[in-house]
């Protein structure tokens, strides 16, 4: 027994001596959070002290009000004992030990709460000094029977310390409180460390390592095959240095990825971040833009030096061209153009005297013809990663991905769905398959059907279709005429876009439009061209040889001409007369356009050839129309008949086209034209939407 209890007192003593051992212990007591001490305890302790203390003061007096009538009633029954003036304006009643004792109507005055018995003042009023006087002057010649017992005022001077004090101080702790409870909003970690006053030089960046969890990889970013290679030779340099610099190579200082809107640059900069597994900087080039003078330039520094800190790193900046903008091309601004210092020290960070051993600047824009030549040249931005408009199998590859968790009917091609798309990037195919889903649920549809995907391409291209759009029988047979123009014109030429379907039926801001699934091709010849001005005309010469007049719904259809035949002239060369000759600037030297370089007569020249162009295509198309005119009023009335006709409907009334046009191979044809994207021809009357631009080669 003896021995257990000698040990059960060592344990005891190891316990207590491990508990008050402050020095060798460095863990935090159990007994709770070790929390930081809050100054709003300070400003709530002052506030109830001064709380408390106007409490302690009314609880401490047991005074009524009452006017001079009641004092004199009191003077009548000879109750009063004493009066007292304060700081001559507030009269206090003292009222007889007997009377308190004996009447019953001061039975509520007997006791203060706090001491027992009260000793008064019992009562009090307000009154200037001279006026009581008066007054009491008054009652006691009115009442002489009680002027042996006249009872003569005492005076008395109160400072009210606490109120004096109370006023002078209050503010100023006030101004105190706020401006501690600003400074504290400001140096804290709320918002972020940019968002605060004292922290405003410092990066925006937003970090993400081995702890932050990213899921996006390379396995999710469908086509773009030769942008991931180059991206992911720079994960691996940074996952194994030493199979590159064995052989004398040195990392890549820097990638620009340059592409459209919406092909997936900055998707391909996530999964960058999630394969890499290196500390991944992103940000975007308007969080260094600040209206502080300065700002911009200092977060370059502390961006770099936080990247340098935990390098090998990459910093990703999105939409570089808000501070990558070529110097001295806005000739208005002052001398210290924030823009401009910030691209500056971006420029000395990334190749200055400093090294930035393992740092890689990833980069994103669209705008890479307005870029500094500075940053873009070798040493900063070794690697100039171009994406484009994915192809037919790289739209297939897309439309997989984004298929996946959606409820799909077994009817359903993306080999299909990949050919109607020609022209989309990868957001607009995410874009078409979430519409399509939304079509299917308004439905009510178990599965999403193949016929939801093409309502959702016409949604997404023409907008909502108006069948309550109040159209008059005049203009729906003008406009049925001018689309079966259209139609007509295209299916008689051999380079027009293959026709889909035609419709009547007002969609978005629209009356009519016609639908076209043009070939893919890298260029195009002048025949093709002119082919799909003709096309475009079609319409306007349809109203004109069966309505003898036209109207305004072909303002889009000359505009598309119009910069086509302006595109041949003046930028690819396609015209005898100006030969050879482009005045196309690639590089956007002359921005403000102040100098056109070409003469007066060569613009004259340059109008008379373009107009030209146009009016040969529109005798063509009413050439065309006037020898098919039986056929053309078929198709509008077929047209006002059913509102919407297809491919196999011109067939029935044409016939097969006398050329057989060879099938497009899916292998060969990698890259989108840019005047190969899907156009829609939409007449309104007054505007139009096409999705055609001009082919740079």
């Amino acid at each position: 027994m003896e021995k257990k209890d000698k040990n059960q007192l060592e344990k005891l003593k190891e316990q207590f001596s491990k508990g008050n051992n402050s020095e060798g212990n460095d863990k935090k007591p159990s007994g709770g959070p070790n929390r930081r001490f809050n100054f709003y305890w300070i400003y709530a302790a002052i506030f109830l002290l001064f709380i408390g203390l106007q409490i302690f003061g009314t609880l401490n007096s047991n005074v009524e009000d009452i006017d001079f009538s009641e004092f004199t009633e009191m003077l009548k029954e000879n109750d009063v004992e004493k009066i007292k003036i304060i700081n001559e304006k507030q009269v206090q009643i003292f009222i007889k030990p007997s009377s308190l004792k004996e009447k019953e109507k001061y039975k509520d005055l007997r006791s203060n709460g706090i001491s027992g018995v009260n000793s008064g003042p019992h009562f009090a009023f307000e009154m200037p000094d001279e006026a009581f006087r008066a007054n009491l002057e008054n009652f006691y010649e009115q009442h002489s029977e009680l002027a042996s017992e006249k009872i003569i005022p005492t005076y008395e001077e109160r400072k009210d310390y606490w109120g004096d004090i109370l006023a002078w101080t209050f503010p100023i702790l006030m101004m105190v409180a706020i401006w501690l409870f600003f400074i504290r909003r400001m140096s804290s970690g709320a918002g972020g460390a940019g968002a605060q006053i004292f922290n405003i030089g410092k990066s925006k960046a937003q970090l993400f390592d081995k702890n932050t969890n990213v899921k996006v990889t390379f396995k999710d970013v469908a086509g773009l095959e030769g942008a991931k290679e180059e991206v992911q030779e720079i994960v691996a340099f940074l996952k194994d240095p030493d199979k590159y610099t064995s052989l004398g190579g040195k990392i890549p200082k820097g990638a620009l990825l340059v592409g459209p809107p919406g092909t997936g640059k900055t998707l391909l900069a996530k999964a960058v971040a999630g394969e890499a597994k290196v500390p991944f900087f992103s940000l975007s080039g308007s969080d260094f833009v600040e209206m502080f003078v300065g700002v911009g330039a200092s977060r370059v520094r502390d961006l770099f030096k936080q990247a340098k800190e935990k390098s090998p790193s990459i910093i990703f900046i999105d939409e570089i061209d808000a501070i990558g903008r070529a110097r001295g091309k806005n000739t208005f601004s002052g001398g210290n153009d924030e823009r401009e210092n910030t691209l500056n020290q971006l420029l000395t960070e990334m190749d200055g005297f400093g090294t930035n051993e393992h740092v890689i600047v990833l980069a994103a824009t669209n705008r890479a013809d307005v870029l500094d030549r500075a940053l873009m040249r070798a040493g900063r931005f070794d690697r100039q990663i171009y994406i484009d408009l994915p192809d037919l199998n790289e739209r297939k590859e897309i439309f997989q991905v984004h298929l996946k968790p959606l409820k799909l009917s077994s009817e359903v091609d993306t080999d299909f769905l990949a050919r109607q798309t020609p022209g989309f990037s990868g957001a607009d195919i995410a874009n078409v398959c979430n519409e399509a889903a939304l079509i299917a649920a308004r439905k009510e549809k178990k599965s999403i059907e193949q016929q939801d995907f093409l309502d959702a391409v016409d949604r997404i291209i023409g907008g909502l279709e108006k069948k309550n759009k109040i159209i008059s029988a005049e203009e729906k047979k003008v406009i049925a005429h001018h689309e079966a123009g259209h139609a007509t014109v295209s299916w008689l030429l051999e380079h027009a876009s293959p026709l889909v379907k035609v419709t009547i039926v007002p969609r978005g801001r629209s009356l009519g439009a016609a639908w076209y699934l043009p070939e893919e091709r890298q260029i195009t010849n002048t025949e093709q061209i002119l082919d799909e001005m003709c096309a475009a005309l079609g319409g306007r010469a349809a109203e004109e040889i069966i309505f003898g007049k036209i109207s305004t719904g072909a303002l889009s259809d000359l505009e598309k001409v119009t910069k086509q035949a302006r595109a041949m002239v003046t930028i690819y060369g396609l015209n005898s007369k100006i030969g050879n000759i482009t005045y196309y600037d690639s590089q956007g030297g002359d921005e403000f356009g102040f100098n056109k370089p070409y003469s007066e007569k060569t613009a004259q020249i340059i109008d008379e050839e373009i107009s030209k162009i146009v009016e040969e295509q529109y005798h063509r198309a009413k050439e065309l129309l006037t020898n098919n005119k039986e056929k053309l009023v078929i198709l509008a009335e077929l047209l006002l008949e059913k509102e919407v006709i297809f491919k196999e409907n011109l067939e029935e009334i044409f016939g097969k086209q006398p050329w057989e046009k060879a099938s497009q191979s899916e292998e060969s044809e990698k890259t989108v034209s840019k005047n190969g994207q899907q156009s829609i021809k939409i007449d309104d009357h007054a505007e139009e939407t096409t999705e055609t631009e001009e082919n740079k080669q």
